[in-house]
């Protein structure tokens, strides 16, 4: 089995034929010391997990800029226009107000797709809100595969419902940036 592998912050290992579980983030959405805080942690890792989604998705810090429609948008047409172009088959996603969920196949280097998804989307973004040459997403993505059939099913149901848990919406198809609004 053949790996690509980059690094950033984060190393990134894409196997071959791989399902990837991509997030990433808006530039400053991130909450100041929320890292230390994970590194501190020694309590039960999914804990550890449930209590971090919990702060990330509640939106409390930074900008919310994909709470607005046309910014929302953008991100869901550049998530499409890279499966369009044939960089992965697209299997889930969700748009929330500060980050952004896909489940990919991918079929090009992960770091060359990202770079598409961000970079288009942040250019027409920040043109849109009048903040052209700022940073729009986090420079760093979070992407893990997914081993397994079950795995893949649970990892879909997470980014779906991710809205509803979030209380952006009652119903996981009621949330109009999502793959689950699209069935």
């Amino acid at each position: 089995m053949t790996h690509l592998f980059y690094r950033r912050n984060l190393p990134h290992w894409q196997p071959e034929r791989a399902t990837l579980f991509v997030t990433w983030r808006l530039y400053g959405s991130f909450p100041e010391g929320f890292a230390a805080h994970l590194r501190k942690w020694h309590g039960d890792p999914r804990a550890q997990f449930l209590n971090s989604e919990r702060i990330l998705d509640s939106g409390s810090s930074g900008p919310l800029w994909l709470k607005d429609p046309e910014i929302a948008a953008i991100a869901e047409r550049a998530i499409w226009h890279g499966s369009d172009l044939g960089h992965y088959a697209l299997r889930a996603y969700a748009v929330m107000p500060n980050h952004v969920h896909v489940l990919i196949e991918p079929l090009v280097p992960l770091d060359k797709l990202m770079g598409g998804i961000k970079g288009a989307s942040a250019r027409h973004a920040n043109s849109q809100l009048g903040r052209t040459g700022k940073r729009f997403w986090q420079d760093e993505s979070f992407d893990r595969w997914v081993r397994d059939e079950a795995e893949f099913r649970r990892t879909r149901i997470y980014i779906e419902n991710n809205p509803a848990k979030a209380g952006l919406c009652a119903k996981p198809e009621d949330w109009r940036w999502s793959s689950a609004f699209k069935r």
